[in-house]
């Protein structure tokens, strides 16, 4: 387990209508590649990273959704994510975090930079690209 930089505040980007004091759990299955259930959840330490994962689960959800961003408390020890963490950027620059402990919802943010209808089709195609190759491996 590598060592968190982060003692927070966190958040958590999703579709999921919660309220404050619900918890974030694992064992769901992934936004990203929905065959593979998750053993961790995951949460960053920058609003906009958690934004950017809240309007990435919308753009993916079969049913229509609105992104939402949730303020989040770790319940457990966590990690720097592996996905991104050394794998993909130096450090952890996104300063992205997973658990395998439940996150207690601890209020919602209403504010984080928004993706342009550009950024969005861009990020579409970056994702269709990465889903149809090895490159989308999640490691669980």
């Amino acid at each position: 387990m590598s060592r968190p930089f982060d003692e927070g505040p966190f958040f958590h980007g999703t579709i999921a209508d919660l309220s404050v004091g619900e918890f974030l759990t694992s064992g769901r299955p992934s936004n990203y590649r929905p065959e593979i259930v998750m053993n961790h959840i995951y949460f960053t330490a920058l609003v906009d990273g958690a934004g950017l994962a809240a309007e990435i689960a919308a753009e993916l959800s079969k049913v229509e959704a609105s992104p939402r961003v949730y303020a989040v408390e770790p319940t457990g020890e966590f990690e720097n994510d592996p996905n991104v963490t050394d794998k993909k950027f130096p450090g952890n620059p996104t300063r992205s975090y997973r658990s395998s402990a439940p996150l207690r919802i601890v209020g919602e943010i209403t504010e984080w930079r928004r993706l342009t209808p550009e950024q969005l089709q861009e990020w579409r195609e970056r994702l269709s690209t990465l889903l149809s190759s090895e490159r989308g491996e999640i490691i669980n």
